[in-house]
């Protein structure tokens, strides 16, 4: 049997095709990639508006053999019905590691004030942040200092020589500064939130001016 000449209809043809294939391929992997769940194959071709299932399972294989060649940490598994993107199992530990730090960073509207005045006010003794928030906070401090979010950097210099406290490179690494003079200024954080304030008064004001106002008869002249 005669091989099929290659003909530049045919060439153009199969082009098309391998073109189609990959934006396929690309649209199932963005869906994927955003999911949080898993996702069926019907959903993904109804959102990504694909010729049909076949097609999703055609560019699972395809990305799938991809990763591979790659040796990408990840793959795309069947799961309840539908498809997830899973790091690979060798990873485990890394990713492991990664939740804890994401869930010891979680900090509570209590801890956030409490190491804020550490951070504005340091060093900082413990009498001086319950005067500033009015309760006491030496469970806070605990638990910032478990978080190695803040740490004792001396004694103050008076009866009892209490301990004063300081932030550390944590807490410069988990909120994204390169030093502490990259805290946003106390003056532009108050100016802001005072013409916040007297935003929002103006709005009132205008709002009862408003709802006070008689309304203006409409009248009709006469005929």
């Amino acid at each position: 049997m005669e091989d099929t000449p290659n003909t530049p209809e045919g060439d153009a043809a199969a082009e098309e095709r391998t073109a189609d294939n990959r934006e396929i391929a690309a649209t199932v992997e963005a869906i994927l990639f955003a999911a949080d769940s898993p996702t069926s194959a019907a959903r993904i071709v109804e959102v990504g508006v694909l010729p049909g299932r076949r097609a999703v399972r055609d560019a699972v294989a395809a990305l799938n053999e991809r990763y591979e060649q790659i040796g990408c940490s990840f793959r795309i598994e069947s799961l309840a019905g539908g498809y997830q993107m899973l790091t690979r199992p060798e990873y485990h530990d890394v990713v492991s590691r990664l939740s804890r730090a994401r869930s010891e960073s979680r900090l509570s509207q209590a801890a956030m004030e409490t190491l804020s005045i550490v951070a504005y006010r340091q060093p900082v003794l413990r009498a001086d942040i319950e005067a500033i928030r009015g309760v006491a906070c030496g469970e806070v401090l605990r638990g910032l200092l478990e978080k190695r979010l803040i740490k004792i950097v001396g004694r103050a210099e008076v009866l009892g020589r209490p301990m004063l406290y300081g932030t550390t490179g944590r807490f410069l690494e988990v909120f994204g500064l390169n030093s502490l003079k990259d805290l946003p200024n106390v003056k532009e954080l108050r100016s802001g939130r005072e013409a916040g304030e007297a935003g929002d008064a103006k709005d009132a004001g205008e709002d009862e001016t408003t709802e006070g106002a008689p309304e203006t008869a409409q009248t009709q002249p006469e005929g």
